[in-house]
């Protein structure tokens, strides 16, 4: 599945959850599913124009006007089942952090000390996000609230472990310090 079809399911989602602007499209996916997925703004305006086109979305009666509302058409909901079905492809992660750790002897103890302290504390910043997360969409008692706890179930897991690994990379980088 391209990046393409990818930011497609992404809109075709939120919007299958209710009508939305743009804007709140955008805010929608950041909000709910930013813990494992965004979307820029310049990415989902001409999604959405092109969704329109292709009548897989259609805007509220109330205009053209740029806070017009976009809602799902049955086309629309068939092409979102169409993509939840696709190959899942597997992506080469990309971690800015990770880069910097594999060149560290350019850096020294130290200084990875303080790249792997900053990925610590937002791994926990994460950790904190995602309580509140699960917290909400457990009072809200939707009928599809088990599937989101599943995604904020892997973010925590995800956070758990970026919390254990710096401890153990900061252990090593303290020996080699010493």
């Amino acid at each position: 599945m391209s990046r393409h079809s990818h930011t497609e399911l992404a809109v075709l989602g939120a919007l299958s959850v209710a009508p939305m602007s743009g804007y709140t499209v955008r805010a929608s996916i950041t909000e709910t599913l930013g813990h494992f997925w965004s979307e820029s703004f310049g990415q989902i305006y001409p999604t959405l124009a092109r969704l329109e086109s292709e009548g897989l979305v259609e805007r509220d009666a109330a205009g053209k006007t740029s806070g017009s509302r976009f809602r799902l058409t049955p086309r629309g909901r068939d092409r979102l089942v169409d993509l939840l079905h696709d190959p899942i492809p597997t992506t080469p992660p990309r971690n800015g952090t990770l880069l910097r750790l594999f060149f560290g002897g350019l850096l020294g103890p130290q200084e990875c000390r303080e790249i792997v302290l900053r990925a610590l504390t937002d791994a926990e910043a994460r950790l904190v996000h995602l309580t509140a997360v699960r917290a909400e969409v457990e009072r809200e008692g939707d009928p599809s609230s088990p599937y989101r706890l599943i995604t904020v179930a892997a973010g925590e897991h995800a956070a758990r472990a970026q919390v254990a690994w710096a401890h153990e990379v900061l252990e090593t980088l303290d020996a080699l310090a010493s």
